[in-house]
């Protein structure tokens, strides 16, 4: 039976927690899970579990949390008592060591948030949206001691909509992905899935994050920009300069109004800045430097924006 295979989960973000769930509803013995330690977060920096931490509490699972893997003896005798039949990993935020790979029957499953080779790297979900993809997907791979370069057992695609932002998007990706690790589990036991190797020639990669990543470059189209504010939501985000201070950009869209480029335009109720290409942002909510997230209405009875000023200065 399918249900009796043993499995060790190591996951920290909600992106792995409808994985989990699933692998748990569906009948798999889930001996272990591995999550980062709690980390200090907020003003008081209380310790705050990861959310894998929080989902494996209320299943009753047991929980291990170190703070490196690599030359942990304790955890390597743990798991080599378990016996685990495969090892899901799902956004733990290590690199896993050899002697871990080479542990399972089945070996490490990794459930990444792209369709490989394409995104390789931490942020795959933010960089699609980004770049303006019209499609992404999860697959199901098995790891090896490179980036993301495994071998790909399966695939499912999601198409992404146009307001579709990193925050709406990666749920519903989480959500097929826990569909096909459970599939792609019970093909490997019955047989019934064949690995393939990456075509490494059509890779391409999804960096981590930085903050100078959510710098508007107004030289870009307004359309370029526009998937830059929905993928990087809600870090590091999209900002600007305005009179010499930070401008965050919350939600905005493609326009048509002729605006000169990093110029602000003030209409009535509605702000406007000029992009690349002779295209235009409206720019519906914003948040000034020290100050609350604000629609275009309040920031212009607050600012008093001039037609002509200029961003990004």
């Amino acid at each position: 039976m399918v249900q009796s295979l043993n499995l060790v989960f190591c996951g920290t973000p909600q992106f792995a927690v409808p994985t989990l769930e699933k692998l748990v509803d569906a009948g798999f013995a889930l001996r272990l899970v591995l999550t980062q330690p709690d980390r200090p977060k907020g003003r008081g920096l209380e310790l705050v579990p990861s959310p894998v931490k929080q989902s494996a509490e209320k299943l009753g699972l047991p929980i291990y949390q170190p703070e490196k893997i690599k030359q942990n003896e304790e955890l390597r005798g743990r798991l080599e008592a378990l016996s685990p039949d495969a090892i899901i990993v799902v956004g733990y935020g290590r690199i896993i060591p050899s002697w871990m790979l080479q542990l399972p029957k089945f070996g490490n499953i990794n459930l990444h948030a792209s369709l490989l080779p394409k995104y390789r790297g931490a942020a795959p979900i933010q960089w699609a949206i980004a770049n303006g993809e019209k499609v992404t997907g999860v697959t199901t791979m098995r790891i090896d001691e490179g980036l993301d370069t495994g071998d790909i057992l399966l695939q499912q695609e999601l198409a992404i909509a146009e307001e579709d932002t990193s925050e709406m998007f990666a749920p519903r990706l989480a959500a097929i992905g826990a569909e096909l690790m459970v599939e792609t589990l019970r093909r490997l036991q019955s047989g019934t899935i064949t690995a393939r190797p990456q075509d490494h020639a059509y890779a391409s990669l999804a960096p981590i994050l930085k903050k100078e990543d959510g710098r508007i470059n107004f030289r870009q189209t307004a359309q370029e920009i526009y998937n830059r504010i929905r993928g990087f939501q809600p870090w590091p985000g999209a900002f600007t300069l305005f009179r010499g201070k930070i401008l965050n950009i919350a939600a905005a869209r493609p326009d048509s109004e002729q605006v000169p480029q990093a110029q602000l335009l003030a209409k009535g109720a509605q702000v406007f800045v000029g992009c690349g290409r002779n295209t235009s942002l409206e720019i519906l909510e914003l948040q000034p430097e020290g100050k609350k997230r604000m629609p275009a209405r309040d920031f212009i009875q607050g600012y008093r924006p001039q037609t002509g000023e200029s961003v990004g200065e």
